[in-house]
C-alpha cells in the first residue's frame, strides 16, 4: 500500500489489508482521544454510553444493558458499581420481578449530560476536521455498510 494523506505506510503483513488496516489505526486513535477526552469528566470509555442509554430509557434492568452496550454481564457489572460509587447511577430491585435489578440515573448523572453532549461535539469536531459536509453522507453510509458486513461475519463466526 502506498502512503495516503497522513497515513502511516502498513506493514506488509497487511498489505492485503489496506482497509482494515486503515480501520485498525482510526479506532485506536479514536478510543484514545475518546479516553482522553472522558478522563477529564472523571469517567471511563463506554461509561458516558451507559448513561446515554440511561437518559434515554429511563431505568432498565441491568441485562438489557448487557445487550445494548454489546458487552458481557462481568464488564457491565463492574461499570455499573463504578458509576454506582461515583454516585452516577444507583441499583434497585425490579419492583415487578425480586431477581431482576433496576439500574438509573442519579441527578449528578444526569448533571453530567451537558458536559458529555460537548465532548462527544468535541470528539466529532476533532474526528471530522476540515472534511468536506458533502463527503459525510457517503462516509457514514459507508461505515454503516462496513458494520453490517462484520456483523454478518461475526454472527456467522
Amino acid at each position: 500500500m502506498t502512503r495516503e494523506r497522513g497515513a502511516k505506510k502498513s506493514p506488509s503483513a497487511a498489505e492485503r489489508g489496506p482497509v482494515s488496516h486503515a480501520l485498525f489505526r482510526v479506532v485506536r486513535l479514536h478510543r484514545m482521544l475518546a479516553g482522553h477526552l472522558l478522563r477529564d469528566l472523571g469517567l471511563h470509555r463506554g461509561q458516558e454510553l451507559l448513561l446515554m442509554h440511561l437518559w434515554d430509557s429511563g431505568p432498565v434492568r441491568q441485562t438489557e444493558l448487557i445487550e445494548v452496550l454489546d458487552s458481557d454481564s462481568a464488564t457491565i457489572t463492574r461499570m455499573v458499581q463504578r458509576l454506582e460509587k461515583a454516585g452516577l447511577v444507583e441499583r434497585a430491585p425490579d419492583p415487578r420481578d425480586g431477581r431482576a435489578t433496576l439500574v438509573s440515573s442519579t441527578s449528578a448523572g444526569d448533571a453530567l449530560r451537558v458536559e458529555i453532549e460537548r465532548m462527544w461535539h468535541d470528539l466529532e469536531a476533532s474526528t471530522v476536521g476540515d472534511l468536506p459536509a458533502t463527503t459525510l453522507t457517503p462516509l457514514l453510509d459507508a461505515l454503516a455498510q462496513i458494520e453490517t458486513n462484520l456483523s454478518a461475519a461475526v454472527t456467522r463466526s
